[in-house]
């Protein structure tokens, strides 16, 4: 069964919605290695992970679309607006310039790529003629980069070796009906500073290559030391379908694999820590969101796969036609229980009489799997979180779960693209034992970080 759907304003990442919009093309082993997979997502090895903030269709140099990437680095007091980098082709280091409707920052993968125990981040774009760029992780943050040959991009280690991998999706975004198609690679690590990896493979299969990769995810379902790939992909006259491929131990990298179908985003998370990454797959177009839980010979079977929406007892709100729930998932331990926990965005709750205001939805892991027991709900009208309702707000539209401030509980990012006229903001609020606070809570935008701010839509991805 397929959950394709039509293309819509929002779509998964929300962004892929926001790119149809005033003429935008839619769809336009060593020491080294250990410490890298420590330090996931530290892009200047200081022990605290870091949030990259894409947006993928703000003017830069006067180019319309062109995108750009904000990075927010974690410390013991989580995000300051001061402790930054931002990166666009106009960026000293960075390939290229910036194009008119690239998307820069459209999709973002993160990976220690050169195995210096520092992690770097992979930016994408939707336009099929520019190349990705690896952004090299340093002591005083990001800097430097080179061109990968890719519009989307995936790392991970998919050997088994310890050493971060990166898959290659060449192909970009279609702006028509149909796809532009993808040719898929795999480039073995540790991959230099002067963009060549140590060894390339077949990806393994074809059924990629007729469509257009939006969306990609990593983790480890049948517990093997090797990743395995989620793909979210469209398929051509507004529908927009999933993938799954499990990790082979030679040959071909990927053996493609039934896996929950949806045209939403997908993570990988262990919810019931028996030690398999179980993969959570958000299907918008009905509101919910699909677990299918992993086991030493893969996912375990259909019928044992699990659905939750708002009209789960104990998830705050309720299921309504456009509520999107699913649109944006993210999985991470928010209570340091051992459980993976999942934070589902539903950019098109109506609040009141404030449609597409958004809301966003933390539900808990447990030994029986993901449950709807002590789920929290937080929209910008919610006790603490800075801001008002607003009607397009899109609250929700990306989110992140990272502990950013190293207590050991993932903190929630969540971000509302379409804030104050598509300027777009995130708001950061702390993990704790009892789950998501908003004591701490942190917001940002374009404006405070001194990046421009016109419609920039601000938060369209995460990472």
């Amino acid at each position: 069964m397929s959950n394709s759907r039509s293309y819509k304003a929002w779509s998964v990442p929300l962004i892929a919605g926001v790119l149809a919009l005033g003429g935008i093309p839619a769809l336009a082993g060593s020491a080294a290695a250990a410490e890298s997979k420590a330090v996931q997502d530290d892009f200047n090895g200081d022990g605290y992970k870091d949030l990259a903030v894409g947006a993928p269709i703000a003017t830069v140099g006067g180019k319309q679309g062109a995108g750009y990437v904000t990075v927010m680095y974690g410390g013991p007091h989580g995000l300051a607006k001061d402790h930054r980098t931002i990166i666009s082709r106009s960026t000293s280091g960075i390939p290229g310039d910036p194009a008119a409707r690239e998307n820069f920052g459209y999709q973002l993968s993160t990976g220690d790529l050169d195995g210096d125990g520092r992690t770097d981040l992979i930016i994408g774009q939707a336009d099929s003629n520019r190349d990705a760029v690896v952004v090299w992780g340093a002591k005083e943050g990001l800097s430097g980069g080179v061109s990968v040959p890719a519009a989307t991009t995936q790392a991970g280690d998919f050997d088994g070796d310890t050493w971060p991998d990166l898959v290659l999706f060449r192909g970009g975004r279609a702006p028509g009906d149909d796809p532009l198609g993808t040719e898929a690679t795999v480039w073995r690590g540790p991959i230099s500073r002067a963009g060549k990896p140590t060894a390339t493979q077949d990806f393994g299969s074809t059924r990629v290559e007729s469509f257009d990769v939006m969306y990609a995810a990593s983790g480890d379902v049948n517990g093997d030391g090797r990743d395995d790939l989620a793909l979210t992909v469209y398929t051509g006259d507004g529908g927009i379908g999933s993938q799954l491929y499990l990790a082979n131990a030679s040959g071909g990298a990927f053996t493609y694999a039934a896996g929950p179908e949806g045209s939403g985003q997908v993570a990988f998370g262990d919810v019931n820590h028996d030690g398999y990454d179980d993969v959570v797959r958000g299907v918008p177009n009905q509101s919910t969101v699909t677990v299918a839980l992993g086991s030493a010979s893969g996912l375990k079977p259909e019928s044992t796969w699990k659905s939750y929406s708002q009209d789960t007892e104990g998830v705050p709100g309720a299921t309504e036609e456009e509520d999107r729930f699913g649109d944006a998932v993210t999985a991470g331990d928010v209570n340091g229980d051992g459980y993976a926990d999942v934070a589902v965005g539903a950019p098109g709750e109506k609040l009141g009489d404030k449609d597409g205001a958004g809301m966003v939805d933390v539900l808990y892991g447990s030994r029986g799997g993901l449950t709807g027991k002590g789920a929290q709900g937080f929209t910008q009208d919610t006790k603490g979180v800075p801001g008002a309702v607003e009607a397009s707000d899109t609250f929700g539209g990306s989110v992140r779960l990272l502990d950013i401030n190293g207590n050991g509980y993932a903190d929630l990012a969540a971000a509302a693209p379409r804030e104050n006229t598509g300027e777009g903001a995130v708001w950061s609020l702390r993990g704790r034992p009892t789950g998501i606070v908003t004591d701490a809570a942190f917001t940002f935008g374009p404006r405070s970080v001194g990046a421009p701010y016109a419609k920039a839509w601000f938060g369209g991805s995460l990472s």
